[in-house]
């Protein structure tokens, strides 16, 4: 990852871009994609290439790049998700080599791309979210803790959580109609 980093502002160095500065996004942004690719490929050497991958499309295609019309985190989100859907479909087009006799039974049942690809877009648009209205939406909805839990575990009012809550899937739904128009 260390090489991918200096790669990156060295390139960024020799070539400006009035709208997108590579390494800005590189630091602002890097960890978080890592953790998105590593959550939807479950490899984490995988998830650096796509990383890299997506700030080298990122800036073959930064002229196209408008702040006006979203977030910068939003249109690599974008990038990423379909690096990974390129390497996702990749990986299923590889043979697999088994040993001895295949078995439907003892075969482990792995995601459809299809199921990928939502988990990623679901991931994607908690990421968007601050992290106060994130941790709300993951401890109650994903984790299953009762507001009253995460009331006693964090010292907020519940009644702050529920609003949290409340903005929070909305601007989620926004995020995932926003999606399924492009």
């Amino acid at each position: 990852m260390t090489d991918t980093i200096d790669t990156v502002r060295t390139v960024a160095r020799t070539v400006g871009s009035e709208h997108f500065d590579l390494t800005r996004a590189y630091d602002a942004h890097a960890s978080s994609m890592l953790g998105f690719a590593v959550n939807a490929l479950r490899d984490r050497a995988l998830a650096e290439e796509c990383v890299q991958e997506t700030f080298l499309r990122a800036w073959r295609a930064r002229h196209t790049f408008d702040s006006a019309k979203g977030q910068l985190l939003t249109w690599l989100f974008a990038i990423e998700r379909n690096v990974i859907t390129d390497v996702l479909r990749s990986v299923a087009r590889m043979p697999s080599i088994t040993a001895g006799r295949y078995d439907d039974a003892d075969a482990i049942e792995q995601d459809s791309t299809a199921q990928t690809v939502e988990r990623l877009r679901v991931v994607e648009a908690l990421a968007v979210l601050s992290p106060e209205h994130r941790q709300v939406v993951v401890a109650v909805h994903v984790i299953g803790s009762s507001y009253a839990e995460l009331s006693a575990s964090t010292g907020i009012p519940v009644s702050t959580l529920r609003t949290r809550a409340f903005y929070a899937l909305r601007a989620l739904r926004s995020h995932l109609d926003g999606q399924e128009e492009r």
